[in-house]
């Protein structure tokens, strides 16, 4: 009696992609297992070296930082986005010459650095005393605050001007075809249609340029403005602890993390009409 014998074909080998995904699952696993650790081992070293009256003698002085930064990030993100609306038109402009000195504005502040542009306003402009007194401004730059401030102000309306302008022309042109079709004004068209959609696309940019500012904004303790950076390099110089730095980087981290959820909140409650 003969038995047939069953042939069983080879396991194939797995494809290669297979093989990519797992080596990079392995990898993410590796990264968040040394975060972990990372993050365990700060906690620890923050638990055990808890010194309550360092905190309570300079604690005050991170929440008056920390109100500096805010005010400063938040209030030039403001005054840079009023700025950055005519600025951005000048860019779409058909006119030659707006369309040049936009251009330049845009280029020098978003290819220099902001600590640069701060020292120029600051200590740069503080050459030009005689000048800028007869003119009754000088006021306003002698004073570190107003001069970060402004400062902080130009570097990011360059930012939010290209941010806006590259959503508005990423708006179909049908769309403004279409509002002429029916009759509307230009003004109605562009504030009611192609506004709208446009600050869609520019909400994400928009986020990270807000964060970009906050982290950003630290350079300005270099000119004695005491935000969370200056008061914990004079928590610092007065105590020579590590662990100064290590409450101001918690401090920027909750700060980016709070907004991050909040923008991101934002973001899916105005763009849920396109989720449907």
């Amino acid at each position: 009696m003969t038995h047939a014998l069953e042939i069983i074909p080879a396991r194939p080998a797995p494809p290669a992609r297979v093989i990519r995904i797992t080596v990079a699952r392995v990898f993410g696993y590796a990264v968040l297992t040394l975060w972990a650790v990372l993050g365990l081992s700060l906690a620890w070293y923050l638990v055990s070296s808890w010194d309550p009256e360092k905190i309570a003698r300079y604690g005050w002085r991170y929440m008056d930082g920390l109100a500096t930064t805010l005010m400063l990030t938040f209030g030039s993100i403001t005054l840079g986005a009023v700025l950055s609306l005519p600025v951005a038109f000048a860019r779409m402009a058909k006119n030659r010459l707006l369309n040049a000195i936009s251009y330049a504005y845009v280029y020098v502040f978003r290819s220099t650095p902001m600590l640069l542009q701060i020292f120029m306003i600051y200590y740069g402009l503080g050459s030009f005393r005689a000048e800028i007194d007869a003119v009754g401004l000088w006021w306003f730059f002698r004073e570190a605050w107003y001069c970060a401030l402004f400062a902080m102000t130009l570097n990011t309306a360059a930012y939010q001007a290209e941010i806006l302008r590259g959503a508005i022309e990423s708006v179909p042109r049908g769309q403004t075809e279409g509002a002429k079709s029916l009759g509307l004004p230009t003004s109605i068209t562009f504030w009611k249609i192609i506004m709208p959609q446009a600050l869609i696309v520019a909400l994400r940019p928009y986020g990270n340029e807000i964060i970009f500012m906050i982290k950003g904004s630290a350079v300005v303790a270099v000119v004695t403005v005491l935000d969370l950076m200056g008061q914990t390099r004079y928590a610092f110089s007065r105590t020579f602890d590590y662990q100064t730095y290590l409450w101001a980087a918690i401090f920027y981290l909750a700060i980016v993390e709070a907004l991050r959820h909040t923008w991101g909140a934002i973001e899916a409650r105005l763009t849920r009409h396109l989720k449907r």
